[in-house]
């Protein structure tokens, strides 16, 4: 089955390539360069997700998926959540990002067993301008300093899932893959896809 996932970030597409499996062919927007991303002006990850599926829906005929995942992080109000890929600034990289959320965390003293936090992504199914269904995944963890791992992206090297001794950035993708917000969501997903199908 041919999927578009409307975005051009290359980290986000490979790691739908790996979670969805042979059975999907998986391109992106780098395809089409004349597509614009709308802006993530949503309040909800499930707006911002809902957005981009329609306008790239609009634009071209495929089955269309979008997601928005970001951070929660308990100590200071949920943040950076929808902003967690520009908290530092909209042309921010992953390292000034995770160097602003460690800042906050030591200027309000947060002790490290109140680092309580969350991944959360929202992905939607789009056609034809119409939203087929949204799907959510949630894995719960805390902050860690100092960053620790080589893999993954994002705030990866911070994120120890509950349960673990291992940062997401510090486990093999598969491990990471089996257990990750993005793969609860692309499973849900799955399913919703295989029941197109038939």
């Amino acid at each position: 089955m041919d999927l578009l996932l409307a975005t051009r970030n290359p980290n986000k597409t490979r790691e739908f390539r790996e979670l969805l499996g042979q059975a999907f062919d998986v391109s992106d927007l780098s395809l089409f360069p004349e597509i614009a991303i709308p802006k993530e002006t949503g309040r909800t990850f499930e707006e911002n997700a809902t957005l981009k599926a329609i306008a790239a829906s609009n634009k071209l005929p495929n089955l269309v998926i979008a997601d928005d995942s970001g951070l929660e992080v308990d100590a200071i109000g949920g943040a950076p959540g929808v902003f967690s890929a520009r908290y530092a600034g909209e042309n921010a990289g992953d390292v000034s990002n995770v160097d602003k959320l460690l800042r906050e965390l030591r200027k309000q003293n947060v002790a490290t067993e109140k680092r309580s936090a969350r991944f959360r992504c929202v992905i939607a199914l789009a056609q034809n301008g119409k939203v087929l269904g949204r799907f959510e995944g949630v894995v719960k963890g805390k902050i860690v300093e100092p960053p620790r791992g080589n893999g993954g992206f994002g705030y990866d090297p911070i994120f120890e899932p509950k349960g673990f001794d291992q940062t997401f950035a510090e486990m093999t993708p598969e491990s990471k893959n089996k257990i990750s917000h993005r793969g609860q969501a692309i499973a849900a997903l799955r399913k919703a896809l295989r029941d197109i199908e038939n």
